[in-house]
């Protein structure tokens, strides 16, 4: 069983599970292409660098999938592997610190 989304204008507007031969009798008018996904993309241009699902973005140039951006982050970039990543690193994945856009920092939990 295998993961497909459908792409249309740069954004996964669908999504289903089916076999790989599905697609050879599955008749689809509606506009957009379907492309195969993979719940263990781990990053890596073999497996379109991340799973998409319904909202993820296409991006058909380095044929990957991404997350659209936060817009309460913009001063994140997108990373060569598909992830937003904030201008200063976190400081521990563990404790729960929270971005502060305004002050470019995190801020440790209460």
């Amino acid at each position: 069983m295998g993961y497909y989304v459908k792409v249309l204008e740069g954004k996964v507007v669908n999504g289903i599970n089916a076999e790989a031969s599905f697609f050879d009798t599955f008749v689809d008018s509606s506009p957009g292409t379907w492309l195969e996904t993979w719940k263990d993309a781990d990053g890596e241009s073999d497996k379109r660098y991340n799973y998409a699902s319904v909202g993820s973005i296409y991006d058909s140039t380095n044929d990957a999938f991404y997350q659209p951006k936060n817009p309460d982050w913009p001063s994140w970039t997108l990373d060569a592997k598909f992830k937003w990543q904030p201008p200063v690193a976190h400081p521990d994945e563990t404790v729960g610190h929270q971005w502060n856009e305004e002050d470019q920092s995190w801020d440790a939990p209460e």
